[in-house]
Formats: structure tokens, sequence, C-alpha cells
């Protein structure tokens, strides 16, 4: 079975078993899993993969480590059956990876500005870092509620404290950095400077604000949805952003303003 299902090793659309190399514990509900799979170390930051659980489900994941060699990452918060098998699993325990998908962030020019809330900060780690070492001019925002959810902190502090990118922290009790939530962060440093392009991720009433605030400054917003994704092709019709009929896994999952301002339910999932 494991051969039928991994023979094709060029075709994203296949499950591709690999064996769990490591997991490191981020949070106490989160962790993350490191995989071998050369497709994934040839995907942009922002794409994502079909996660498969043998015997419990497959799920979407964004890619929060991405090495050419295909040394790659999923970070998993537990908020379901699915990813609480995938916080029990150990190393050399087998899971399937169908992928990447889906449209990734636009790398660019200019003052950037990235903002994660949370687990939201997973896919915006790996497009932190190919700024700071491409020299960009880039500011991080990560934001939890408290200090010991703060996802990635060190890491980030780590692989651009060489460059010209900064971070900012915040926590909604004060714990670490700013008291406050990553919005608030947000709208403080735009009245300060200005920005080209922000980058976000995180739970969706964060990034409606962030977006929100975004548009009283002019400035141009590309956000990762997280939405309900079977297929990861556009044909189950689950994750279709209304009334555009967009789909999330082909069409997205980051999106522009152009396309934030026209999804009437933007920030109520």
């Amino acid at each position: 079975m494991w051969r039928r299902l991994s023979d094709s090793p060029t075709d994203i659309r296949r499950v591709r078993v690999t064996p769990i190399l490591e997991t490191a514990v981020e949070t106490e509900r989160v962790v993350t899993i490191r995989f071998m799979d050369q497709l994934c170390g040839q995907a942009k930051p922002g794409q994502f993969v079909m996660v498969w659980i043998p015997g419990v489900d497959e799920v979407p994941m964004s890619l929060s480590y991405i090495d050419p060699s295909g040394f790659c990452g999923i970070t998993v918060e537990k908020v379901g059956a699915a990813t609480a098998a995938l916080h029990s699993m150990r190393r050399s325990e087998a899971i399937g990876v169908r992928g990447p998908f889906g449209k990734p962030f636009t790398e660019t020019a200019g003052r950037l500005l990235l903002v994660g809330g949370g687990c939201g900060v997973a896919p915006l780690a790996p497009l932190a870092e190919r700024l700071a070492h491409s020299g960009s001019d880039a500011t991080v925002i990560v934001g939890a509620k408290t200090r010991t959810e703060l996802v990635f902190l060190e890491r980030l502090k780590r692989s651009i404290s060489k460059s010209k990118a900064r971070i900012i922290a915040a926590t909604e009790d004060g714990s670490y950095g700013w008291k406050g939530t990553a919005p608030d962060v947000l709208e403080a440093t735009l009245r300060e400077r200005r920005f080209d392009r922000i980058y976000t991720c995180g739970r969706e009433m964060m990034i409606r604000k962030v977006f929100e605030i975004a548009e009283r400054h002019s400035t141009p917003v590309e956000a990762s949805l997280v939405r309900y994704m079977k297929c990861a092709v556009g044909i189950c019709g689950q994750c279709v952003l209304d009334p555009l009929g967009l789909t999330t896994c082909t069409d997205g999952p980051v999106f522009d303003s152009e396309v934030l301002r026209k999804i009437s339910d933007l920030g109520l999932w």
C-alpha cells in the first residue's frame, strides 16, 4: 500500500508517504512536525499541503519550514480529532502529503510588514526568513494571548538577527513585549511609518481587523485565509468564498486587498 501511494514523486496530487523525522513542542497546544519531501522543498511561502493521518483524516496545513533539500515542516495547533492525532505521533511514524497547493505570497521589494497571530505565524515564518536573507526592509509583528503562546519568536530572532528586519512581539496580557493584540501594534506602527505591503495570517477575525486598519492607511494587504478544504484542487466546492465563487485551495489561500474587499463573510470564520 505504501509503495502504491508514494510511487509518483513528481505528481503533487498523489499522496507521498514519508516518516516523521522530528517533532518539536512550540507551545502547549502547538507542535511542529518535520519530514523529508522533495516537492515540498520546491514550495513557496504561503502554499499548503494536504496531510494524511492514516486511519484518521486528511487535513490542510501550511508549510512552516521550506528547505530546497526537502527537509520541510508543518506547525499544528490542536483543535480537533485530526490535529490531536498529529500531536500524538512520534518520530518514524508515517504521514502522507499531497501538494504543495495554492497561490503563495507575492515576494516583492519595498518596506514590508508581516502580521501573525498565534499559529498564523506558521506560513509567515518562511516568508520572513526569505525576505531577511534577501536584505528586504521587513518588520514582523508576532502576537498571542500570553508569552507562552508566542509561536516562532526565538526562531525569528535567530534567523533575521543579522538583517535589516525587526521583530515586534505583542501579548494581550502584557507578559511579553507590547500589551495588546497584533492589530493594536499594527495601528501604532502604521501611524509612525509607511509600508508598501502587509502580509498577514491568523484567525480570520484578526485578519479582518488587520485589513480594515490597512485600508484606513491605504496599504495593500495579502492575507492567507484558513477555510475548510478537502480536495485541494478546486473540485469539491467546500472552500468557496461568497459571493465571488473563488476557491480558497486554488485561487488562494493567499488573497490580496481587491479580493478581501468583496468577501461577504470575512472575519466570520
